[in-house]
């Protein structure tokens, strides 16, 4: 099972649980597809169905996700979730699997000197000799 899959699907997941708050579960349960949803939302949406659908994941997963509904800035809220996507994909080889296959190719190549890839940043991104960066709260 590949370590960094739950870490993969929080994106998407949070993204959904933005969309609908603390709906999110009972929207994800319903196999009805919700036209107006966006692409991220939508994925987000598939895979909750997923953890949510198997016995062992669906009552942990479900209530980190309605830890995050309450703040989705929280990032220890957004870390129990994920830890608790790790634990459901570490238990079942077919979900991890499942939800491997719902996810888009995540491969990000960098070439040359001092190259950088990001995907995700909250913070500086600096290159060069000698460079030096400061990042301080407003």
């Amino acid at each position: 099972m590949d370590a960094d899959l739950a870490l993969a699907v929080v994106p998407y997941v949070t993204a959904a649980i933005g969309a609908y708050g603390t709906a999110v579960v009972d929207r994800a349960r319903d196999a009805a597809a919700d036209a107006t949803a966006d692409a991220m939302v939508g994925l987000g949406r598939r895979l909750l169905c997923r953890f949510l659908r198997h016995d062992g994941s669906s009552v942990a997963v479900g209530a980190a996700v309605q830890d995050v509904a309450e703040d989705l800035q929280d990032p220890d809220r957004v870390a129990a979730l994920r830890s608790q996507l790790r634990k459901a994909l570490a238990a079942d080889p077919q979900l991890a699997a499942e939800v491997a296959a719902l996810l888009p190719g995540t491969a990000m190549t960098a070439a040359g000197p001092r190259s950088v890839t990001v995907q995700h940043n909250t913070g500086v991104v600096q290159t060069g000799d000698g460079s030096t960066a400061w990042q301080g709260r407003a």
